[in-house]
C-alpha cells in the first residue's frame, strides 16, 4: 500500500458501479469518510458528466470528475478544462460508421449524446433481444436505455463541441472490424481510442486518456503525483493505473489488468468491492 495515500481516482463501471449501474450507500459513505479525512477523492470514469447523476446515491460527493476518459475534467458543475473532438473528424467518422452500419452516440458539450436519425434502425437493431451472451448486463442495460431515453436523434449535427464518440456492436467480430477501420483512419487523421468491454470502443482527442486527466486535476488542485491510488477494471484504465503510485485492479477485472496491478481487491463490484478494500486498507 502506498505510504500515507493523500489521493484517490476511482473508475466506475464494473469499479464504484456496479452491473446493474448503481454505485452503492456504503460507496459514499466511505468516500464521505476519506474526504473527511482530508483525503482527495476522484472519479475517473468513460462516462460524459451528464450520465453521472442517474447512477449515484443522493448526496454523493467528491473532490472531481475525470470524464469522457479523460477528455473533460470538472469540480461540480465548473469545467476545469475540456478537450473536443473537431466537426470535421466528427463528420468523417459517422461517414465511416454508417458505411460499416456501427452504433454510435456522439456526445456533445452541454447537450444530450446524439445518433442521426438516419441511421436510426440500423442502430435500433443492434440493441434488439435476446442480449448476447457475452455482453455484460450492464452495458446492455446502458444501451437499451440510451436508445429508448437518452439519445436525441437529430437530422444533422448540432453545435462545434464534441468530448467522445462511443460505438458499440452485439458481436466481436463487428465491433473488431470497425477497430481495424478506426486504425486504418488515424493514418489520416489523429485521435485516440479506448476500449472498457470487448464490445465497445470509443474515439477521444489524440493522446487523451484517464492519466492525462489525472494530471491536469492534480495540477489544479496543486497536489503531488506521489501518493497517488488508483481502482479500476478495464483497459481504459490502464494509463490511470499505470500513472498512479500505487494500481488496484477489481476482483472482476479481467486478467491484463490483474497482472498490471499493485493488488486486488478481494471482492467485486457487485459486492461492493471498493467499499471493503478502502474500509480494509485505511482502517475505517
Amino acid at each position: 500500500m502506498v505510504l500515507n495515500p493523500k489521493v484517490i481516482f476511482l473508475d466506475m463501471d464494473g469499479t464504484v458501479l456496479n452491473h446493474f449501474n448503481k454505485v452503492s450507500i456504503h460507496t459514499k459513505e466511505i468516500i464521505d469518510e476519506l474526504r473527511n479525512r482530508g483525503i482527495f477523492v476522484f472519479i475517473a470514469t468513460g462516462r460524459s458528466a451528464g450520465e453521472i447523476s442517474g447512477v449515484v446515491p443522493p448526496g454523493f460527493q467528491v473532490d472531481g470528475l475525470i470524464t469522457s476518459n479523460g477528455m473533460a475534467g470538472y469540480i461540480g458543475d465548473e469545467a476545469v478544462y475540456e478537450h473536443s473532438l473537431s466537426l470535421e473528424l466528427v463528420e468523417r467518422i459517422i461517414e465511416k460508421a454508417r458505411e460499416n452500419n456501427v452504433y454510435y452516440e456522439l456526445f456533445p458539450y452541454g447537450r444530450p449524446r446524439i445518433t442521426l436519425k438516419q441511421d436510426k434502425e440500423y442502430v435500433e437493431d443492434e440493441v434488439k433481444d435476446p442480449k448476447p451472451e457475452s455482453v455484460g448486463i450492464n452495458e446492455w442495460l446502458s444501451r437499451k436505455q440510451a436508445v429508448k431515453e437518452e439519445i436525441d436523434w437529430k437530422e444533422n449535427i448540432e453545435g462545434s463541441a464534441f468530448s467522445k464518440f462511443y460505438f458499440f456492436a452485439r458481436s466481436t467480430e463487428h465491433i473488431d472490424q470497425w477497430k481495424d477501420e478506426l486504425d486504418q483512419l488515424k493514418k489520416e487523421m489523429n485521435f485516440t481510442t479506448s476500449i472498457s468491454s470487448i464490445h465497445n470502443v470509443e474515439v477521444m482527442v489524440a493522446n487523451v486518456n484517464k492519466a492525462t486527466g489525472m494530471k491536469q486535476m492534480l495540477q489544479h488542485f496543486g497536489l503531488s503525483e506521489e501518493n497517488t491510488l488508483a481502482i479500476g477494471d478495464s483497459n481504459n484504465d490502464l494509463p490511470m493505473l499505470e500513472y498512479a503510485s500505487y494500481s488496484v485492479a477489481m476482483k472482476n477485472a479481467a486478467d491484463l489488468i490483474k497482472e498490471k496491478a499493485d493488488e486486488v481487491t478481494e471482492f467485486n463490484c457487485d459486492e461492493d468491492g471498493v467499499y471493503h478494500f478502502l474500509k480494509a486498507k485505511f482502517d475505517l
